[in-house]
C-alpha cells in the first residue's frame, strides 16, 4: 500500500515541492490531503489532479470560490476552512504521513492533532517546535507519534546523527548562508529595503523565509528548533556560514569526528528522506560536481550584524513562553516591513522589545502559548502606529 500524504501548506514552495517528490514515487507515495492558505485557485488544480479526499483553506472568504471552483471542473472533494479546517483535515483524512509547511503559527494545531494520532510528522516550518516545542515533543512521546524534520538543516543533523549514539553528540553546527548582507556592513544594511532582503543568494523561498534568512532570525529559530528535536543544550548547538549552501549542517562526536551532510541547494532531498525514511530511494535532485564545485567556505557569524542569533540561543534556554512571543513578534515585524512600516534595521530589536516584555511562563498549556502569540502580535502592531 502507498503511503498516504496529506500536505499542509501544498502550494507553497515546500508543498509544491513535495508533490514533485510523490510524482516521482506514485507507487509509493499517494496523497490523501491538501491545504493552502488563501491561494485556493492553485489549491484547486492540486485537488483535480491529486482527488485528494478532502483540502483546507485557511482564508475563510476564499472557500466559497474554492468550492465553485471544484463544482464546475467535477472534483469531488470536501473542502474545510480556517485554521479549525487545518486540523479537521489532520484528524478526519486517512494519511499516515503529515507534511507541515504552513508559514506562521497557523499550522500549530494541525500539527499537535497529528501528534496525537499517533502519525508521523515531517516538520518542515520551524513554528511548531520553536512555539510548542515541550508540548509537542512530551505528546508524541505519550503517543508514538514520529517527528521527522524536513528543513534542510535539521535533516542534515538527523541524518549525520545516524553514525552515532545521541550520547556521544558533543555539538551540533548549524550551516547558515549568510543571506544577502553577508558581506554588507552595517552601515549599509540600516539603508536596507525590501528588495534588497529579498535578494536571496542561493535558494528560491517565499517572502517572510527569505527576509528571516536576512536578519538571520532564521537560524535563531533554527537554534530552538534543534533544542527539541535532538533534545541537545542550546549552548552545545552553533550556527556557522557557510555560502555555498552544500554543507546543510553537521555533527561533532565526542571522538572528534565530525559528520556532515553534502548536497545541491534542492529541497526535494530531505523531502525525499523524510518521506522514505529509514529508506533511501533514488535521487531527484542533481549530484555535486566537486570538480566544478572547487572551494567551500565557512566562517563565524557577525553578532553585531546579526543579533537575532542572541535572540535564539537565550529562548531555547528559557522555553516556556519565549518561543511563542518571539515567533510571533517576529512573524508581525515582518508582515510590517513588508508593509512598508518598519525598516529592515528596526526588525530585530521591536522583536527583542517584544520579547522580552512578554508575561514569561515556563510550563504554559496551549491556550497560554496562543494567547502570547496574540499579544506578542497585537504589541508589533501598536508600535508600528506611533
Amino acid at each position: 500500500m502507498p503511503k498516504r500524504v496529506t500536505v499542509l501548506g501544498s502550494t507553497g514552495s515546500i508543498g509544491r515541492s513535495a508533490l514533485s517528490v510523490i510524482d516521482a514515487f506514485p507507487q509509493q507515495l499517494e496523497v490523501s490531503g491538501l491545504s493552502a492558505r488563501r491561494q485556493w485557485e492553485a489549491l484547486a488544480d492540486q485537488a483535480a489532479q491529486y482527488q485528494p479526499r478532502a483540502v483546507a483553506v485557511v482564508d475563510e472568504g476564499s472557500a466559497g470560490h474554492l468550492r465553485q471552483r471544484l463544482s464546475d471542473a467535477g472534483v469531488r472533494c470536501e473542502v474545510r476552512t480556517g485554521v479549525a479546517g487545518l486540523e479537521q483535515l489532520v484528524r478526519e483524512t486517512d494519511a499516515d504521513f503529515v507534511l507541515a509547511a504552513v508559514v506562521g503559527s497557523a499550522g500549530l494545531p494541525a500539527v499537535i492533532a497529528a501528534v496525537e494520532r499517533g502519525l508521523t510528522v515531517g516538520i518542515a516550518n520551524k513554528e511548531p517546535l520553536v512555539v510548542a516545542g515541550s508540548l509537542i515533543v512530551s505528546r508524541a512521546a505519550e503517543t508514538g507519534a514520529t517527528l521527522l524534520p524536513v528543513d534542510s538543516e535539521h535533516s542534515a543533523v538527523f541524518q549525520a546523527m545516524q553514525a552515532g549514539r545521541p550520547d556521544e553528540v558533543e555539538r551540533i553546527y548549524l550551516t547558515a548562508s549568510g543571506g544577502p548582507f553577508r558581506t554588507w556592513s552595517q552601515e549599509q544594511m540600516d539603508e536596507a529595503t525590501l528588495e534588497d532582503a529579498l535578494k536571496h543568494p542561493t535558494w528560491l523561498m517565499g517572502p517572510k523565509i527569505t527576509i528571516d534568512s536576512a536578519t538571520m532570525m532564521n537560524k535563531a529559530l533554527e537554534i530552538i528548533e534543534a533544542r527539541w528535536l535532538f533534545d541537545v543544550d542550546p549552548d552545545r548547538i552553533e550556527v556557522v556560514v557557510h555560502p555555498e549552501s552544500i554543507v546543510h549542517s553537521m555533527v561533532e562526536f565526542r571522538d572528534g569526528s565530525i559528520i556532515a551532510q553534502l548536497g545541491t541547494p534542492d529541497m526535494r532531498t530531505p523531502i525525499q528522506y523524510a518521506l522514505s525514511f529509514p529508506n533511501r530511494w533514488p535521487a531527484r535532485a542533481d549530484r555535486i560536481d566537486f570538480k566544478a564545485l572547487g572551494r567551500m567556505h565557512f566562517e563565524a557569524p557577525d553578532p553585531q550584524r546579526f543579533p537575532a542569533l542572541r535572540l535564539g540561543h537565550d529562548v531555547a534556554r528559557r522555553g516556556g513562553t519565549a518561543g511563542a512571543a518571539l515567533n510571533a513578534a517576529n512573524e508581525a515585524a515582518v508582515e510590517a516591513f513588508q508593509r512598508n512600516e518598519l525598516r529592515y534595521r528596526e526588525i530585530v530589536p521591536l522583536v527583542e522589545d517584544v520579547l522580552y516584555r512578554h508575561d514569561f511562563k515556563a510550563d504554559p498549556t496551549l491556550d497560554e502559548l496562543l494567547a502570547v502569540d496574540a499579544w506578542a502580535r497585537r504589541e508589533v502592531t501598536e508600535c508600528c502606529r506611533v
